[in-house]
């Protein structure tokens, strides 16, 4: 298990961004993924238009995920309908440093 940082953006709608929360936690979840931290980030113009929305729900989450998995996440966020954009960052181990 490697530690991310996936940043989420949504509709600024309630319903719409819970809904794109709860699919993003479920395939997660789904491929054994676990969420340590969520932050958010609240509502912020788009530089440029993404699904016909000019503004986003950004959302940070610190996640725990196997690395052989994230194709198969990524496959699936991609179906997501309200999930406009996500990127996942992979975590320097403080070890290291």
């Amino acid at each position: 298990m490697r530690k991310y940082e996936l940043m989420t953006i949504y509709p600024v709608e309630d319903d719409k961004s819970k809904a794109g929360l709860e699919a993003v936690r479920s395939v997660l979840t789904q491929f054994g993924a676990t969420i340590e931290k969520e932050e958010s980030y609240g509502d912020r113009d788009l530089t440029y238009e993404v699904k016909k929305q000019k503004r986003g729900r950004f959302l940070l989450l610190i996640v725990n995920a196997n690395p052989a998995k994230l194709v198969d996440i990524d496959r699936q966020f991609k179906l997501t309908d309200n999930l406009l954009k996500y990127l996942f960052v992979k975590l320097e181990d403080e070890k290291s440093n």
